[in-house]
């Protein structure tokens, strides 16, 4: 099969000034991947599976209209029984995230060499085969959204459709549906594996692939969750996130020298009480907070975020979370991580009362990217000259239209999937110094799901000593890889 230099296909009956029907432009490939002594020799499958819709006309079926390519990159083990073998689903989140991290950082055959906070690799990077690559357990397919990677709409079709929890949500699970069908796998184990806003995406297709194609999942993966946006949205009268972000805060500050000689295990402890207790409380009473119960919450808040009193006194109390980036180490004239707030950087204006960038999201940017584009045209000899959008915009502003008058919450979905399917297993993933889905949040979010008691042990929940992207850290990446094996290894069993 071969495609032309923009990576699709054109066909006869393509004349004139139509536009080429679009067709899959999938590009297969043999590899082998050595681990633990064991040689493990597997296809890949990179490309775009053409996505189409059903054309009504009086309610009758007139045919399947082409509507988006998106893009995969798929990886079976030869030889393998695919009544036993699992395979894995995974997205990155953003929205307007490809698939690149979890791909090339945690759960892929080959994954990137960068180095870590502090000790980062200068270009042009480099790639490695990974020795912990779940493909040891779990077959795996690799999914970007619409607008992401080199997932787009047809010609002639409308990007901004896509761009919002609904429509993405159908576009996923088709794709998912679609994949399932074709390479006969609807009798394997089947797992979703999702991060941030992917968390999120992957709790609400839990039940939608139940309700609309009766599709049930042995286990989703979440890292870095948010299944409850309210958690972590610093709005008008929402004081949840300034509570829920204080056990991180501490972290962060404790990570960069803050609490002396502490460890962090008794910081943690005191920021999870006074998150859970007294704090919600002060902020509850507002003004009627008694001036000497408001000063010894703004020293205990001082003590822990290592933020000064005189800045804790003038925020009201509420620290929000950008501008506690920024302020942390003002006096060093550096800015914190908000992805992983082990990284630093320096901004040009020490004044500002946010960050111009995120540290943390540039020093992982670069060499993502330069090992996804160099990975798919050079060794799984995909060619297309569209850019690959490994992190875009484009997809802004995303539609919530669903939530309308109420903040974003999937909590309900999963709990109504495990309901309904009570062998489905949950893998939670947390990291101490993850400042966009702080691992409180995460919590408390997951102490509010609507199951019963007997199914909360079906959620094991992880904690990592690392950021939003916690594979960057290596001992929580080799952690984590093995957590993983075992949970996919535990839940694919039958019946």
């Amino acid at each position: 099969m071969s495609t032309d230099s923009r990576g699709s296909h054109a066909t006869s009956s393509s004349t004139g000034s139509q536009p080429p029907v679009p067709v899959d432009d999938l590009v297969e490939s043999k590899h082998a991947i050595t681990i633990g002594g064991k040689e493990i020799r597997y296809t890949a499958v990179a490309g775009r599976v053409v996505l189409q819709e059903e054309v009504l006309k009086k309610g009758q079926f007139k045919g399947l209209r082409p509507k988006a390519e998106m893009s995969i990159c798929a990886y079976t083990k030869d030889g393998a029984d695919p009544s036993t073998r699992p395979v894995t689903f995974a997205f990155n989140g953003g929205p307007g995230s490809s698939s690149v991290w979890l791909h090339m950082g945690l759960l892929g055959p080959r994954r990137v060499v960068m180095g870590d906070a502090g000790a980062l690799l200068p270009p042009p990077y480099g790639l490695t085969d990974n020795q912990e690559t779940l493909l040891d357990v779990s077959d795996l397919v690799f999914i970007d959204p619409v607008s992401t990677g080199y997932s787009r709409v047809v010609a002639g079709g409308t990007p901004g459709e896509y761009h919002g929890f609904q429509r993405d949500l159908e576009s996923v699970g088709e794709l998912i549906r679609l994949w399932t069908t074709r390479n006969g796998r609807w009798v394997s184990p089947k797992f979703l594996a999702g991060e941030s806003y992917g968390t999120l995406r992957a709790s609400a297709l839990a039940n939608h692939l139940q309700e609309r194609f009766g599709f049930f999942l042995n286990g989703i993966i979440l890292i870095s969750s948010v299944i409850d946006m309210g958690t972590i949205r610093f709005t008008e009268g929402n004081d949840l996130p300034a509570t829920l972000y204080l056990p991180t805060y501490a972290a962060i500050a404790h990570y960069h020298g803050l609490h002396q000689e502490r460890a962090l295990e008794d910081v943690l402890a005191e920021a999870e009480a006074l998150a859970a207790r007294e704090y919600p409380y002060a902020l509850a009473q507002g003004s009627r907070l008694p001036d000497e119960e408001r000063a010894e919450m703004v020293h205990r808040l001082a003590l822990l975020t290592g933020l000064g009193e005189d800045y804790i006194d003038r925020v009201n109390l509420r620290i929000e979370h950008q501008r506690f980036f920024r302020e942390l180490l003002r006096g060093r004239h550096q800015v914190v991580g908000r992805l992983d707030g082990r990284f630093l950087g320096s901004d040009p204006d020490d004044g500002g009362e946010r960050p111009t960038f995120d540290p943390s999201q540039v020093a992982i940017a670069g060499p993502y990217a330069a090992g996804l584009n160099h990975y798919l045209h050079s060794e799984l000899n995909y060619r297309s000259d569209l850019p690959y959008e490994v992190l875009t915009d484009r997809v802004q502003p995303w539609s919530y239209a669903q939530f309308e008058g109420r903040h974003v919450s999937v909590t309900s979905w999963l709990g109504e999937a495990m309901r309904h399917n009570p062998h489905l297993g949950v893998y939670l993933a947390c990291g101490y110094y993850d400042g966009a889905t702080p691992y409180f949040a995460a919590e408390y979010a997951f102490a509010h799901l609507d199951i019963p008691a007997a199914q909360r042990g079906q959620v094991t929940t992880h904690y990592y000593p690392a950021g939003h992207m916690m594979y960057v850290h290596e001992p929580s990446r080799l952690s984590q890889s093995q957590a993983l094996a075992e949970f996919v290894g535990n839940w694919s069993r039958a019946g």
